[in-house]
């Protein structure tokens, strides 16, 4: 804002205040844009979106949401939404399962997602707590949430952790959003992008807790499921199946190198007809290390695809894609590659350009505001490089150009890859499944900066009137506006404060019902902004050559406005625009503009210029003013229109001024009354041309004065001459010249000097003249007469001269005090001479005779008395009749023999010299001598000194600048000038200096170093060389506590940060509303205190003020670079790091608001002094009471009362004291204190009525006392009861809640993908289709554990011969043996040959059942990559074993495996069901174990015996009540990644217990076949910081009982809680292993119960309480009880059917057993269910559910193996169709689940009937799933081992299988059996030599 004229310029700092003051009040109107509307949040603001038309505003804040009218923003709604209790450690409340053992605290929310869905009127709002929790409420009225999930009440759904944890739950953390809607109303979903902010981030508080883990698998980016109207058990879910494929998630290696922060989300149609495919992009920045593999810049653009475009779809609605199938990123890159701003801050698509604003990163340093930039990307070139990408990656690969991302979890594929495919459009802009994905294209897009500034936080773009118009918030609180043409040149920029010091929040959005409004949020604010003040430009040229896209002229209306503003705005040269350029602004020519007052009719004519529409037709008229219109008639085509006017009337001409013979008319051209255009016509009158000018004259000659004016006023009579020229010109004004003749000489003059001082003039010539009789005086030393000829006879008439001439007259007497003053005037043109005899100046002429030389020059004063050796000091000398010019002084002043240079500027004649001195060679001292015709001398003696610096303190200071330095030497006060260089450039300031110091303020400094300072005498060299000052890094202040304030001021704010040891002094002002600033207390290096200052013109609820520091006078700015200096004024402001808030001063008040108080002296006073709530905060120590002038001790502080006593006596004179209670610089008199003495009668009273009270009060305590004590006994009673009745169920609770949070935490850790240590597939094969060691190999295939080290997740070798790589025979056999073995592969392709072969070898009774499964799974291996043949093969062979079945008992068919084919079968479903075992039953059955696992980790644990307090199995139960009470223990280790970590364990826990409870909790994300052994790890305790300990289960100080020696524990060894310890490997075996102890001789818990011991029990064990062991057996049912929920999440997972397609395998067996079933007539269900039991559950299932080491890499132990096996039991019993007969004497393995079997049942059978109901599957799909499967996993398995072993069986059964081939018809005319010795004849040629070798 500009000050208005004539305004006193306000300094900066007040500039603050004056916008905060006027802004709430009026329109804050600046250049260009106007604030229209503000609504103030009482908290920070995060977020606001717009309804669909524009009409609401939603704003959410800090713990609030507002729901604001569109263009007013008044407040219709609002609610709030925090501060809750919470904990980043603790799931959202809302998940039902979820409990917490952390504390929480109350903590604020901030909205991280505010996206509103118009089709459902609902608006998604998410905030930080509660793990980044989302609401959906109402758009119309926001405080009533619309849905509520989860729903709860009597209809709850499953909630899991990944539907609540939406977006990022830091503050700091960034998350972006938007609603997606499918075409033709398919259901809206949520597109989020967040900040990580779990396991392992900054943002996480780390090495809390073991569950930590829980908190590492929100994924970066997801799509989820919105449809609020639907199944709430899907909201929020990744709603694309698999789930993996919809969302994009770092790994959890790769988090640290990829820390993405997300700046927007938006929704762009493709450029590219004529899809114009549906896009969504992520703006980001990534923190990615140049060096990766990946792209290296730090600001990305995302692209997903949406599907395709409505229209090109049948039913209108587009198939979803999958997100990381279309993901690509690249990178975007603002400048040059050396210079580029690297940091992505805002974005806003504009049609087919992206603009963003960039910065560069660290630039700002310490939270200043860094260079920023505006660039433009084109969308066709971003597409375009993504099309190329992607054709790059595989049609035609190019190094260097893209790669993918394999970051990312759901990255597939190695790298780019040549393949002969031919991609489709479609498939170049969104990928396809088959390709690799996602990917990262390697080179940016590159844009040269149309526009750099200082803290650009946002940018929004309109393209209007052929302009494009950008709008930037800045970090200051201001909002630029710059015009660029159609190159993208910047033609205009204007600003405006919005809000001072609130940075603008990066995403600005235009109204939608009125593009030229912009709503734009800042830190407390929300502001609808007008886009243009065009009415702030009141003429057409201001209008236009502003360059405002917006504004133009609207000429009917004459006023700079809006287009749409203009009436007829569509019409021809209504409005004028910026782009038509200044010469269209509308106007009017008078073509004769000049009008003789005698011209008879006068008319106007009016030419019409410019922008102006047709006026024919139109009422018009000529406006002279004063109401005067006259009728205008249009002439002329449009393009060149003419206005005839007539002139107003001649008595309506306006007036004539006095002094000018013409007049200006100004007339308007007025179109339907209103005047548009102006212009001015003269009128002139000739006869009043001769009076026009002032009496003042004009000459052109030259005058020559002789004589002067003395002092006593003799008149002096001199000639005087005036040249005038032959012709004179009078000058009327700057238009009319007027020609005169020359003047004759009989023109009678005058010579006028100035007022009344005219004298007669005579003729000389006929070209001079002559004043006769001058008489002109004066008192000054000079004085200038004008002078001018005037007609004699006429006074008023003066000749006229260009040049106005003067006569100077001179008096002698005055100015000339001595010799030289008078003699030296006669430079000056004064004829002066001195007279000696009276020492006075007078005119020469009275005096010829006198001298002209004057006395020698007197010399008074010398300064300064010393200077350098080196000269240039500037000597000054005074005195008299130092020269009469400066001529004479030059060469004429020494310093003995030294000469002095006079300096001519410093010259007064006479009276000072002011010279430099010279250089001396030597110190010395000497008079100062001036020879002007005689030599003077001074008294003084000029010494010429050297001067020697010493020192410099301090000698270190912040580069800030601003310290007080002091340099201390000798003789520093020489000289005349003095200079302090700091780094030979800057000056130190404010010197000061005495003889021994010199004191100045050392200026700033770019960098921190070491300069020298240099101490210049005289501008000469410098007088020290060796003094250094250190510049230090500025003092950094981090936070300032409290940040609140009374009015008052005076209190105590604490300054925190580092550097302070180099602070002279501080000083504290608040800017705007406080009064002086306060002076501060510098404590330590990292403690500053200051009081707070006093506040004037605060109202309830203004926000915090800004607070700024002046450190050492220097404002304390963070290391702020310095400002553009191209910025705005209100842009330049400071902007504060930190604010204070004000609130009223607090309010004091008795216990009944008296202002007396009645004390006794000599007695104790305790004053308790009440108080209103306040919102300050004051700690106690803030108070101070006084009584008088003694202090009251204050005892207690509460929100509402203070307790305050004083001990000491109070006797006074006076008998009245006041009660002032001061806080800072509040004081405030609460009451007066009155002393008076009692009366005896009183005191007599009292006392009576004391004794009584006593006796009273003492009786009913008495009473009371009793009577609780009775009661007491009472509750105590029942209380005993309560606690042993509910002690059981009290355990199973407990154990069922901590356990459901550990599961659920364990839920969260969890990944799919990564998280749970699945096994490969191959590793599944072998150890599914070789469960034991077959015969063939001396060793079982293993997967070899590795020592945990710097080798850890390094891949494993693994050593089963099917998967060797090469088939390692000798190289001489193997000519012969690879060709018959690949002859014997072509026979085993043969499917007759296989099925007489497998027979034939069923038939040899040696033929084992072992041999019968190894031959199968060999053959399964065999022909792995042919699983079509395979499966015709198993069911041609099915097909003869249900012949053979159906004759005897159908029902016993496949409920062994005893042939070939029955374990054929049960290879051929575990390939077929490993995905859906991996993908659906995985997860659950992972939780299910480790859910078992930490359920027997809950309690006691028998290292010797194994049993447990808590199992499942009762054989396994321990039958003793052990009291175990958990430690948590700080443990550090090198390994697993991880360094220390609080491992929970039992105080009962042996040591070797402890340390699987360590390495499990260190490698928990580590497979197990990697894990250390807990014999190769040691123990260390560390008691105190000096003691350490080994630990070991036996040592020297194991405890001895009944001959046993009992196994150390943790109790043992008084561990207590949070003790640390340290394990580390040793790699020596323990000679021992637990398992392998003596029970004769070693026991942990309890002792061996056999009657042959009993007899040396101790005394005290044989008087233990007697307990049934049975009683132990409800712990069973805990255990059951607290796994009930994963075992139903299991069988629901195995029997369910997803996605109503049941994996393709089982639907197509258990159609061809119905189909075989109807062909052999068997109808009995109860076989056709036997069947299907017998081929999937129990041959599957109960596989996998007994051995969880076939699907992962964990350990199996005994025990987690028994409890396996009583699930194992339930599920086969809820498969049989038989009725259990279960009683009491039944094993409590049955009888646990008995309960549930029937429910389970039912489950089972819907199953089957489901899969019954889907519709039957062809061969060729069966044949399509199964060839896909081969492909999956071609080249796995190394068949030619697998087909050498089959061979073996061949040869070893050669004549029977020779036999078989001959008696089977069609074998034998196949002559099959020939070629099958072929083989053996090729094999067995060297067969043996071979195998000796081998």
């Amino acid at each position: 804002m500009a000050p208005a004229p004539g305004a006193e310029p306000r300094p900066p700092a007040l500039l603050p205040p004056l916008l905060l003051l006027l802004l709430p009040l009026l329109p804050g109107r600046a250049a260009g844009l106007e604030v229209q509307r503000k609504f103030l949040s009482p908290t920070p603001t995060n977020n606001f979106a717009l309804d669909g038309p524009g009409s609401r505003v939603y704003l959410a804040a800090v713990n609030r949401l507002f729901q604001l009218s569109g263009g007013e923003l008044a407040l219709e709604a609002e609610a709030a939404v925090g501060p809750v209790l919470d904990s980043p450690l603790c799931h959202a409340p809302q998940l039902p399962q979820a409990s917490c053992e952390h504390p929480k605290v109350l903590t604020n929310n901030y909205n991280k997602i505010l996206q509103p869905d118009p089709e459902q009127g609902v608006l998604v709002v998410c905030g930080s707590i509660y793990q980044g929790l989302c609401q959906l409420r109402s758009m119309a009225n926001i405080s009533a949430v619309a849905v509520r999930f989860p729903p709860g009440g009597s209809d709850p759904v499953t909630v899991f952790p990944s539907m609540l944890n939406v977006a990022a739950n830091h503050p700091n953390a960034s998350t972006v959003g938007l609603v997606l809607r499918r075409g033709g109303g398919g259901g809206a979903r949520l597109l989020v992008a967040a900040t990580y902010t779990g396991f392992g981030s900054p943002f996480f508080p780390r090495n809390r807790s073991l569950e930590d883990h829980r908190f590492e698998n929100t994924p970066e980016i997801a799509i989820r499921a919105l449809n609020a109207r639907g199944d709430l058990a899907k909201l929020f879910t990744f709603d694309i199946n698999p789930s993996d494929d919809n969302i994009f998630k770092i790994k959890q290696g790769a988090k640290a190198r990829h820390k993405l922060s997300f700046v927007r989300a938006f929704l762009q149609r493709g450029a590219a007809p004529p899809a114009r495919r549906p896009y969504a992009y992520l703006a980001l920045n990534s923190e990615a290390n140049a060096g990766d593999k990946e792209s290296p810049s730090h600001s990305l653009l995302a692209r997903i695809c949406l599907g395709e475009a409505a229209e090109t779809t049948l039913n209108g609605s587009g198939e979803t894609k999958k997100l990381t199938e279309s993901y690509i990123q690249l990178g975007l890159r603002c400048g040059g590659a050396s210079d580029a701003f690297t940091r992505l801050v805002s974005v806003f698509p504009a049609r087919e350009l992206l603009f963003g604003v960039f910065e560069r990163a660290g630039a700002g340093g310490g939270g200043g505001r860094p260079q920023s930039a505006l660039c433009v990307f084109r969308f066709s070139e971003i597409e375009e490089t993504i099309r190329a990408a992607r054709n790059s990656c595989f049609v035609s690969p190019a190094a260097g150009m893209v790669t993918v991302l394999d970051s990312v979890v759901q990255g597939t594929g190695p790298a780019c890859e040549k393949r002969n495919i031919q991609l489709q459009p479609e498939q170049l802009d969104c990928g396809a499944a088959h390709l690799q994905h996602p990917l990262a294209i390697v080179n940016p897009v590159t844009a040269t900066p149309v526009f750099t500034y200082s803290g650009l936080t946002a940018v929004a773009v309109a393209s209007i009137n052929n302009y494009t118009v950008v709008f930037l918030g800045t970090a200051s609180g201001g909002l630029l506006k710059i015009n660029l043409d159609s190159t993208m040149k910047v033609i205009s920029r204007r600003s405006i404060s919005v809000a001072y010091g609130e940075p603008v929040h990066p995403i600005m959005q235009f109204d939608p019902s009125d593009s030229t409004y912009l709503y734009l949020m800042t830190s407390y604010q929300m502001t609808r902004v007008k886009v243009a003040a065009c009415n702030q430009y009141s003429t057409c040229t201001e209008c236009l050559a502003a360059a405002d896209a917006y504004c133009g002229w609207c000429t009917m209306e004459t006023r700079c406005s809006l287009q749409h503003e203009c009436t007829n705005f569509t019409g021809a040269n209504f409005w004028a625009s910026t782009s038509e350029g200044v010469q269209q602004c509308p106007s009017m020519t008078i073509l004769e503009p000049e009008i003789n007052i005698d011209k008879e009719n006068p008319v106007l004519i009016i030419q019409i210029n410019g922008t102006i529409p047709n006026l024919n037709g139109t009422n018009i008229s000529c406006d002279y003013g004063n109401n005067i219109h006259m009728v205008a008639r249009v002439a002329g085509d449009y393009a060149n229109q003419f206005i005839y006017c007539s002139l107003l009337p001649r008595e309506k001409y306006p007036a004539f001024p006095e002094d000018q013979d013409h007049v200006v008319v100004e007339t308007a051209l007025r179109v339907n009354s209103k005047n548009i255009i102006r212009a001015n016509f003269t009128i002139y009158d000739c006869k009043r041309t001769g009076n026009i000018y002032p009496k003042r004259p004009h000459g052109t000659g030259a005058m020559e004065v002789d004589g002067a004016v003395e002092a006593e006023r003799r008149s002096l009579h001199e000639r005087e001459t005036w040249c005038l020229p032959s012709r004179l010109t009078e000058m009327e004004n700057s238009t009319k010249v007027l020609l005169l003749s020359s003047l004759s000489q009989e023109t009678a003059l005058e010579c006028h000097f100035g007022t009344d001082r005219t004298f007669e003039a005579r003729w000389v010539n006929s070209s001079a003249v002559e004043c006769m009789h001058v008489l002109l005086h004066t008192a000054e030393k000079s004085h200038l007469f004008p002078v001018s000829l005037q007609l004699k006879d006429r006074p008023d008439r003066f000749i006229d001269s260009p040049e106005m001439m003067t006569v100077e007259v001179y008096n002698c007497a005055t100015g000339s005090a001595d010799c030289s003053q008078c003699l030296g005037r006669e430079d000056l043109g004064h004829r002066c001479v001195w007279s000696e005899s009276s020492s006075s100046c007078r005119l020469h002429s009275e005096s010829p005779q006198l001298s002209d030389t004057c006395p020698a020059p007197e010399i008074k004063k010398i300064e300064p008395l010393r200077g350098p050796l080196e000269g240039g000091t500037l000597l000054t000398i005074r005195g008299r009749n130092l020269g009469r010019r400066f001529s004479d002084v030059v060469g004429a002043v020494r310093i003995g023999s030294v000469l002095c240079a006079p300096l001519p500027a410093r010259y007064i004649v006479s009276e000072q010299i002011v010279c430099q001195t010279g250089e001396a060679q030597e110190a010395f001292s000497d008079v100062v001598t001036v020879n002007v015709s005689r030599e003077g001398k001074s008294r003084e003696r000029y010494s010429y000194v050297l001067p020697v610096v010493q020192s410099i303190a301090p000698l270190n200071g912040p580069k800030a600048g601003g310290t007080r330095v002091t340099i201390r030497g000798s003789r520093l006060d020489v000289g005349s000038e003095l200079r302090v260089l700091v780094n030979t450039s800057r000056q130190c300031t404010d010197l000061s200096r005495n003889a021994s110091t010199i004191t100045c303020t050392m200026p700033s400094a770019e960098l921190t170093t070491a300069v020298r300072v240099c101490v210049q005498f005289e501008n000469k060299s410098c007088a020290s060389y060796n003094i250094t000052f250190k510049y230090e890094k500025n003092p950094t202040i981090s936070d300032i506590n409290p940040k609140k304030s009374q009015i008052s001021g005076g209190r105590i704010i604490t300054l925190e940060g580092r550097g302070f040891e180099l602070v002279q002094n501080v000083s504290m002002m608040v800017r705007g509303i406080g009064r002086e600033p306060t002076s501060c207390k510098v404590h330590t290096d990292t403690i500053i205190t200051c009081p707070s200052p006093a506040a004037s013109n605060v109202t309830v609820g203004s926000k915090p003020a800004p607070v700024d520091f002046y450190l050492n006078g220097r404002l304390y700015t963070d290391d702020r670079p310095a400002l553009d200096e191209e910025m705005y004024p209100e842009e330049a402001l400071h902007i504060s790091k930190f604010s204070l808030e004000y609130y009223a001063d607090p309010q004091f008040f008795t216990a009944k608001k008296e202002k007396w108080i009645k004390h006794h002296p000599g007695e104790p006073l305790t004053l308790v002094i009440h108080k209103e709530p306040d919102s300050l905060g004051l700690e106690s120590n803030e108070y101070q009471v006084k009584i008088g002038l003694i202090s009251c001790e204050i005892q207690i502080v509460s929100d509402k009362v203070i307790h305050c006593s004083v001990n000491e006596s109070l006797s006074t004179s006076n008998r009245q004291l006041p009660v002032t209670i001061q806080v800072g610089k509040f004081n405030y008199t609460v009451a007066m204190l009155h002393l008076g003495g009692g009366e005896t009668a009183i005191i007599v009273s009292i006392v009576i009525c004391s004794i009584l009270l006593v006796l009273s009060v003492v009786a009913l305590f008495v009473f009371c006392t009793k009577s609780r004590r009775a009661e007491r006994y009472w509750q105590k009673t029942l209380l005993q009861m309560e606690e042993m009745e509910s002690q059981i169920r009290e355990e199973i609770r407990k154990g069922f809640a901590e356990l459901q949070t550990d599961m659920t935490d364990l839920t969260k850790e969890l990944n799919r993908s990564q998280g749970i240590p699945f096994l490969e597939y191959k590793h599944f094969v072998t150890r599914t289709f070789f469960p034991k060691c077959s015969s063939l190999y001396e060793e079982c295939y293993i997967l070899p554990s590795q020592q945990l080290s710097s080798q850890v997740g390094s891949q494993v070798q693994e050593t089963h011969p099917l998967l060797v790589g090469e088939w390692k025979i000798p190289e001489n056999c193997r000519p012969n043996m690879e060709e018959g073995i690949s002859l014997f592969s072509t026979l085993l392709n043969n499917k007759h040959f296989l099925i007489v072969f497998v027979h034939a070898l069923e038939q040899q009774k040696d033929f084992a059942v072992r041999d019968r499964c190894n031959l199968a799974s060999l053959l399964t291996i065999a022909l792995h990559g042919k699983l079509e043949y395979y499966t015709s093969i198993m069911k041609d062979l099915l097909v003869d074993l249900i012949d053979a079945s159906a004759s005897k008992n159908p029902k016993l068919m496949l409920r062994r495996t005893e042939s070939v084919v029955e374990k054929m079968l049960t290879n051929w479903m575990s390939i077929c069901m490993y995905s859906y075992l991996r993908e659906t039953v995985g997860e659950p059955f992972f939780l299910l174990i480790c859910a078992i696992k930490q359920q027997i980790n809950k309690g006691s644990i028998d290292a010797i015996t194994g049993k447990a307090r808590y199992t499942l199995n009762e054989e396994w139960l321990l039958r003793e009540n052990i009291e175990a009470k958990p430690r948590n223990l700080n443990v550090s280790f090198q390994g697993c990644g991880m360094d220390s970590l609080s491992v929970r364990a039992m105080d009962t826990d042996t040591l070797s217990q402890v340390k699987e409870k360590i390495l499990e909790a260190f490698c928990k994300n580590v497979p197990y076949s990697q894990w250390p052994r807990v014999e190769d790890v040691d123990l260390e305790w560390f008691a105190t910081s000096t003691d350490s300990y080994i630990l070991r289960d036996l040592d020297d100080t194991s405890v001895v009982e009944d001959g046993r020696k009992k196994l150390n524990t943790l109790a043992h060894y008084k561990v207590n809680l949070l003790e640390s310890f340290a394990s580390s490997d040793r790699f020596v075996s323990l000679l021992f292993a637990v398992k392998d102890l003596d029970t004769e001789k070693y026991f942990h818990l309890v002792l061996p119960t056999d009657e042959s011991v009993e007899h040396k029990k101790s005394h005290r064990q044989s008087h233990r309480k007697k307990v049934l062991p049975e009683i132990y057996l409800t712990r069973l049912l805990s255990t059951k009880g607290t796994l009930q929920k994963f075992l139903d999440d299991l069988f629901k997972a195995i029997l369910s059917i997803r996605d109503d397609k049941p994996p393709v395998a089982v639907k197509y067996f258990f159609d061809f057993l119905e189909e075989q079933a109807e062909k052999r007539g068997i109808t009995d269900p109860d076989t056709m269910h036997i069947w299907k039991t017998n081929s999937l559950p129990l041959r599957f299932w109960v596989n996998i559910l007994k051995n969880p080491q076939f699907v992962f890499d964990i350990d199996k132990t005994d025990h987690i193996d028994a409890c396996l096996s009583v699930i194992a039991q339930a599920f086969i019993d809820a498969c049989s169709l038989s009725d259990l007969q279960l009683g009491k004497d039944s094993p409590t393995n049955k009888l646990l689940y008995a309960k549930e079997i029937p429910e389970y049942r039912k489950i089972v059978q819907r199953y089957y009937k489901q899969i019954h109901d889907m519709p039957p599957l062809s061969e060729q799909e069966m044949n399509a799933h199964l060839a896909e499967e081969s492909r999956k996993y071609r080249n796995e398995f190394n068949t030619n081992v697998a087909m050498a072993e089959i061979y073996k069986y061949a040869k070893r059964y050669r004549s029977q299988i020779v036999a078989a081939l001959d008696a089977n018809p069609t074998t034998k005319r196949t002559q099959l059996q020939h070629k099958f010795e072929q083989v053996i004849a090729l094999m067995e040629d060297n067969i043996y030599e071979c195998c000796s070798e081998a």
